[in-house]
């Protein structure tokens, strides 16, 4: 959560997003947007999530406290007294990373170069969905509309060229937007902003630019680079001409290769259905699989998890013969997990489905004597129509009424 106040900047710089293969997601008010899941009825209202009483300081606010100002990292008894109607709440400790892990989730489905930046930020490089999912805008408001439908929480998503740029463009897009620096716009776009918005410019360096009238972007690199240098030392004025410049400084690092892809579904009541609980499992496979298959790899371990209306959990795996990205052999092996798990009265509150011990595809895959091919190659075709016409036109078909299964119970060896 920023804490100043975002200064006004033209928000239309045209729709050209040829080239603005970065996107920076960041999620709004998030720790705030997470409570809201949790106490609805202060959807609106002054909120402030931070330490008990008056110890300890803001970690989030929503929009209709930070009107009285209040910010991030201020403390919570001057939190109070600028808003004190807000409804004051502790941190839940595991939630916030929970949400942020259902975020990542989403992200992973669009491209597998990502680099999670914080609990509530990440960068992601879309140069290799385009054609898998459209424009980089139009990725854009899918990531949106998804996290929105799926975790509930609102992002805003800057799209641009470079990774500071999109950044930038994501903070501009708040609340509950996004916004497009188009690359032949980037050094424009730069050169409006004040001086203080570049990184690196700390509360030092932006004292400094005030004294000596450098008030935007552009001011700075007026200043001739031994003068800027002798202002605010070489290295600082140099990494901030690149950034003035449109110069890509970073760069996007994602983490280590993922160990596992999961997916994973809370009820809105707890489910005592057989059938809709196997209908969510071939259904998460399948959304696994299509992301192995989109990211280049394939997987050995295939787990579920259950969660009882109690709150106790329990996962269970098995170790398939052959590692796969096929959603048929996912969906076989965690329903046969599924069907040895005992419904108790109150119902399940969550299902999940999980692949493991992950290898590159490219590694090699050996088939098992009676696999064709068939069921992958029909998978990718499928891949390529959801591609073009949304993840809702094609699907299993045992899925097509409503998760039920004719004629009985799930069988694991009955998997569409």
């Amino acid at each position: 959560m920023s804490k100043g106040v975002r200064p006004a900047i033209t928000r239309d710089w045209g729709s050209d997003d040829t080239g603005c293969h970065v996107l920076h997601v960041d999620m709004d008010c998030f720790f705030a947007s997470v409570e809201l899941l949790y106490r609805p009825e202060l959807v609106g209202k002054p909120l402030i999530v931070g330490g008990s009483g008056n110890r300890g300081v803001v970690t989030s606010a929503t929009y209709e406290a930070r009107a009285f100002g209040v910010h991030a990292a201020m403390p919570i008894a001057r939190a109070r007294r600028l808003c004190p109607q807000a409804e004051v709440v502790p941190n839940r400790k595991g939630v916030y990373s929970e949400v942020s892990a259902k975020v990542m989730d989403v992200l992973s489905r669009v491209s597998p170069v990502i680099e999670k930046v914080s609990v509530d930020e990440a960068f992601i490089d879309v140069a290799g969905s385009v054609r898998r999912m459209g424009s980089p805008v139009e990725i854009a408001r899918w990531i949106r509309a998804t996290v929105r439908k799926e975790v509930g929480v609102p992002a805003s998503v800057g799209v641009a060229a470079v990774t500071h740029v999109a950044k930038l463009a994501s903070t501009f897009a708040k609340p509950d937007g996004y916004l497009l620096i188009p690359a032949a716009h980037t050094v424009e776009f730069l050169h409006s902003l004040p001086a203080s918005t570049m990184p690196g410019v700390g509360q030092r360096a932006a004292e400094i630019c005030e004294r000596y009238g450098l008030r935007t972007v552009a001011d700075l690199v007026a200043v001739p680079p031994a003068r800027l240098g002798a202002w605010l030392g070489r290295a600082q004025a140099a990494a901030l001409r690149r950034y003035a410049a449109g110069d890509e400084v970073r760069g996007i690092h994602p983490q280590r290769a993922e160990k596992s892809v999961s997916s994973e579904e809370t009820f809105e009541h707890d489910v005592t259905d057989a059938e809709v609980l196997g209908a969510r499992v071939v259904s998460q496979s399948h959304a696994l699989a299509r992301r192995l298959r989109t990211s280049g790899i394939v997987g050995s371990t295939v787990g579920i998890k259950i969660r009882f209306s109690d709150f106790s959990t329990i996962t269970r795996s098995t170790t398939l013969s052959q590692p796969t990205d096929v959603g048929q052999e996912i969906a076989r092996a965690a329903l046969a997990l599924l069907e040895k798990v005992s419904i108790p009265p109150g119902g399940i509150r969550l299902v999940g489905t999980k692949v493991e011990q992950l290898r590159p595809r490219s590694a090699g895959v050996q088939l098992a004597l009676d696999d064709d091919g068939r069921e992958r190659a029909a998978e990718s075709v499928a891949d390529r129509i959801a591609a073009r016409f949304g993840d809702d036109i094609i699907g299993p078909a045992r899925l097509l009424s409503g998760g039920r299964h004719p004629g009985g119970n799930w069988d694991a060896k009955d998997v569409p």
